[in-house]
């Protein structure tokens, strides 16, 4: 299976870096912002540069949709696994138009009420997994998969 892993760098990657036992069975490409954590933890793997965060978010989130969508016709993953923000919204919603397969992975540390990426991600994915049960109020369709990290 191909699968493209999709996270802005900091807690969302570790967390799918942590997952290493599933994804690292399949042929793989990432997309992160380019820092040194990401370079350091992604040494060896099949990586694209994303546009990093703005100010305001929309300049980038733009051309990180035009980018997704140049990229999901090229690579032509099986699914899309995101977890994030803007960057992650830009890739499922490509994903979607694309007709490829995605999943979205909740932050682990809210349980009261979802979080802005969840909410903007919840709509646009195809699953949406939660780390935690307390979170299955939030999301009602998600299923929960246990903490990554």
């Amino acid at each position: 299976m191909r699968v493209m892993l999709v996270t802005a760098t900091g807690g969302g990657l570790s967390q799918l870096v942590s997952l290493r036992a599933w994804w690292g069975r399949h042929d793989r490409h990432w997309v992160t912002v380019e820092e040194p954590y990401a370079r350091a933890a992604l040494a060896g793997e099949e990586v694209t540069w994303a546009y990093g965060p703005d100010r305001r978010g929309r300049g980038h989130t733009v051309r990180n949709t035009v980018l997704a969508l140049r990229l999901l016709r090229v690579e032509r993953p099986d699914v899309v696994v995101a977890t994030g923000g803007r960057l992650a919204a830009s890739y499922l919603l490509a994903a979607r138009l694309l007709g490829i397969r995605s999943a979205y992975l909740e932050a682990v540390d809210r349980i009261d009420a979802p979080t802005p990426a969840g909410r903007l991600c919840y709509p646009l994915a195809d699953v949406v997994c939660t780390q935690r049960a307390a979170q299955e109020a939030l999301y009602p369709a998600a299923v929960t998969i246990g903490t990554a990290l």
